[in-house]
């Protein structure tokens, strides 16, 4: 039976009316996922010279098994956005006589197949031939090879129980957080203590059963699940959903912008692409650890002009590049009615550069590593209100892919064309020659002085600038309409 749904879906995916469309998305698609393979089995040979020559008095296994919990949990992430649920039409199957536990076996066991169930794999298999290669015991390592599999395993069907509920993306997140915290500044020695489990995968080869039963556990909860909901009245009985509302009257006080402010306000928080923006934007505040934990960059780096742009400005890039294609599905009534479009953008800007605030704010905390951080943000925030935001509202105006809204923001190419990789030059390209031009012939606090000045000149421009990217607007308003329609590109 598992051959006929194999076979159903190969047919499916073929006799399809954009097999061409497909075809190339699964050619890039496979492409990227080869590169990343060859990537992770190269780092899985390195893996065991790197620890080492980074730790030659420790076992380079044990210090793998240290920093598995966090593997675990950001492969967890990663799947929570992009890992797609294993599905298929049953409406059909229902009607025939088909074993509804056969149909739940087979699109639990298709996720069996999934990429992301490749990557512990790949990455961990060099990396144990290398180990047995130095002596030691093969046994014992797959023990804990297979223990890792089985936890990869559990991570892939943790995550269909918990996908696309906010409240646990929101507890994943503070998890991690709050043990990269405690480890990081000795309260807790998270990994000392999770690497002596996992360690314990191979000195004791009986204690992979362990993980063998949550992955065994986690699999029957979803059977469970699924199969109680594997009914044709449950796919024929409509969807309803209760309206949610928000007072958003403290919008009110910013004038006449305020409509737009709410409808804004709306659309981000009632769709899934633009919510998982916010949520995406605001866990980019942690990366600044990258650049200022690492001994290779000091506090006046370029580099930190570069994470400075980049961590006030997340939200500028993430959502402001999109502008105004996150309205595309309502682009031509808005242009047929009384609204001034200058408010409109007006309002896109005030949206931005409140999130460069928070951003900034949020990033404060820095100051922890010295006064030049906390300056190269604040510098960073203002180049982000007084030159990206009128840059990106600019080139939104050759926006003219439609986006569907209720898509996840991951794995999805919608509404993305040369113009969201051309606006990343000037973007981020232009701080990061004059900062470091200048920090080189005059010094740190001039270089950091400019990028604040012309921010500020921004700001005082921006009216003019705005009305004169209105202009632009106006012009190309027949294109863009156009454009959205096409609900295939």
């Amino acid at each position: 039976m598992f051959k006929h749904f194999v076979n159903l879906q190969w047919k499916s995916f073929f006799r399809s009316a954009s097999l061409g469309k497909d075809m190339a998305i699964k050619a890039l698609m496979v492409f990227f996922a080869v590169y990343m393979l060859v990537f992770l089995a190269m780092a899985g040979v390195g893996l065991f010279f790197l620890l080492e020559r980074a730790f030659p008095e420790s076992d380079p296994l044990a210090k793998v098994s240290e920093y598995l919990v966090y593997w675990l949990l950001i492969e967890l992430f990663f799947r929570y956005f992009m890992q797609k649920l294993p599905v298929m039409d049953v409406k059909p199957l229902l009607m025939l006589p088909v074993k509804k536990r056969v149909i739940t076996h087979y699109i639990l066991a298709k996720s069996g197949g999934s990429l992301y169930n490749f990557f512990s794999l790949v990455l961990f298999v060099p990396f144990v031939v290398m180990l047995a290669l130095h002596g030691y015991p093969l046994p014992n390592l797959l023990s804990w090879l297979l223990a890792v599999v089985c936890l990869s395993l559990t991570v892939n069907y943790l995550n269909f129980l918990i996908n696309k509920n906010d409240r646990a993306l929101i507890g994943l997140i503070l998890v991690i957080i709050a043990l990269y915290a405690l480890n990081y500044f000795g309260v807790l020695s998270v990994t000392e203590l999770t690497g002596k489990g996992f360690y314990a995968f191979y000195h004791f080869p009986l204690s992979m059963l362990v993980p063998l039963a949550l992955a065994l556990g986690t699999y029957a909860l979803n059977y469970r699940f699924l199969r109680r909901r594997i009914f044709l009245d449950a796919s024929l009985k409509k969807k309803t959903k209760e309206a949610v509302t928000a007072d958003l009257g403290w919008t009110k006080k910013f004038g006449s912008i305020a409509p737009f402010l709410q409808l804004d306000l709306k659309l981000i928080w009632r769709n899934k692409r633009t919510k998982t923006q916010v949520f995406l934007s605001l866990a980019m505040i942690f990366y600044g650890l990258v650049f200022y934990t690492m001994d290779e960059f000091s506090n006046t780096s370029a580099m930190m002009v570069f994470a400075g742009i980049f961590i006030t400005g997340i939200f500028l890039v993430n959502f402001g590049q999109f502008i105004p294609a996150w309205d595309s599905a309502y682009y031509s009534m808005m242009m047929a009615q009384n609204i001034p479009l200058r408010k409109y953008l007006e309002s896109k800007a005030g949206l931005i550069s409140a999130s460069v605030v928070v951003m900034f704010l949020l990033s404060i905390p820095y100051v922890y590593f010295g006064w030049q951080a906390l300056a190269i943000n604040l510098s960073s925030a203002l180049y982000n209100l007084g030159i990206n935001i009128p840059l990106i509202l600019f080139f939104g105006s050759m926006n003219k892919k439609r986006i569907d809204l209720d898509k996840s923001a991951f794995s999805n190419m919608q509404g993305t064309g040369a113009t969201q990789f051309l606006v990343l030059i000037p973007l981020l390209g232009v701080p990061m020659i004059i900062f470091p031009a200048l920090k080189f012939l005059i010094s740190f606090e001039v270089a950091l002085g400019v990028l604040s000045a012309l921010g500020l000149v921004g700001i005082a421009f921006r009216k003019p600038m705005l009305d004169r990217i209105t202009e632009i607007y106006r012009k190309k308003k027949y294109g863009m309409i156009a454009g959205f329609k096409e609900k295939n590109s």
